[in-house]
């Protein structure tokens, strides 16, 4: 849930920075997922600064410092790497096989 969310302020770009999110409970019955789901996630956001909370008026996308978030991303990027380099040295590929496959990857979207 929590993952589904971040998509969609970051990758997405569905919601935008102060945009309202949906209610708990109009999320949970749309995703047919439990309201305590719902809310431990909305909870988590707003504890890691992702969105923010006004009494009455719901839950909203926080404002974004890009350079943290890009921190945060380049960190991700890092073990993903690392993960790619302990799959790919029993195989023997290399470096540049690993370029390869990325460049392919990255032309296709």
């Amino acid at each position: 849930m929590k993952k589904y969310l971040t998509n969609l302020f970051y990758i997405g770009g569905e919601l935008k920075e102060n945009d309202p999110l949906p209610s708990i409970r109009s999320l949970a019955k749309d995703m047919r997922i439990s309201v305590v789901t719902t809310k431990r996630a909305y909870d988590e956001l707003e504890r890691e600064g992702l969105i923010y909370t006004l009494p009455a008026k719901g839950c909203f996308v926080a404002p974004q410092n890009t350079e943290i978030l890009k921190e945060q991303n380049l960190k991700k990027i890092e073990e993903h790497i690392n993960e790619i380099k302990k799959l790919a040295v029993p195989c023997k590929l290399t470096k540049e096989d690993i370029i390869d496959m990325f460049e392919i990857l990255y032309e296709q979207e």
